[in-house]
């Protein structure tokens, strides 16, 4: 069965070295129910709003299954939380999650699949690990940002369902590894609604695409 094992917002603000000179990223379980607005979970913040945040980024979901690879390779525990991330859950292949694709949690809230997660410096510096962004990418498994279609409270244990999976069939996987020109081309002529970073990624594919082609 696909749940919600825990639902994480921002413990406290912490010191960090960037630019921003704070991070957010410090997220842990919280009991009870959880209001979820256009821009996230109810008392969550986000310190650096230029890449993190808005409406296409509102909440970060991360498998349990993804947490427990990286467990055992890392040889520690990866609680709820530690990625950042507002939902854990477990059942759900998140990064295997099409873009787009809408989930119900609970008896209302509907969330929508839009980017993958993209591993920053402030993340390398919470998890302390060499080559971090390095190793999370290649390893591919980013988890899911989703924006909220409508509103209400989450809490653990809440069911997940797909409510809807676009024909394109672009995974969250996908996107994150980075699209062939088919692929890219499939998500842009689905007349699905897109993330604007996802517009702008397979864009980028295309146009390079057809630069090959025409030299």
């Amino acid at each position: 069965m696909s749940l919600v094992t825990a639902v994480c917002r921002v413990d406290r603000l912490l010191p960090d070295s960037g630019t921003i000179g704070v991070t957010a990223i410090d997220k842990r379980p919280v009991d009870g129910r959880v209001r979820v607005r256009p821009l996230g979970l109810y008392a969550d913040v986000q310190a650096d709003r230029k890449h993190h945040g808005g409406e296409d980024q509102a909440v970060y979901a991360y498998a349990d299954e993804d947490a427990e690879y990286f467990a055992a390779s890392l040889d520690r525990e990866i609680p709820p939380g530690l990625f950042g991330e507002n939902l854990r859950t477990t059942g759900v292949d998140v990064t295997g999650a099409v873009t787009g694709e809408r989930w119900r949690i609970g008896e209302t809230l509907e969330l929508e699949v839009t980017i993958p997660r993209i591993p920053c410096g402030t993340f390398a510096r919470r998890m302390g690990v060499d080559k971090w962004v390095r190793r999370f990418t290649e390893e591919g498994r980013p988890g899911a940002y989703l924006r909220v279609v409508k509103s209400g409270p989450v809490a653990a244990g809440d069911p997940v369902v797909v409510t809807y999976r676009p024909e394109h069939g672009v995974t969250i996987g996908e996107v994150f590894a980075g699209l062939t020109p088919e692929r890219a081309r499939a998500v842009l002529e689905s007349g699905e609604r897109l993330a604007p970073k996802v517009v702008r990624d397979v864009s980028k594919v295309l146009a390079r695409s057809s630069a090959a082609a025409s030299s």
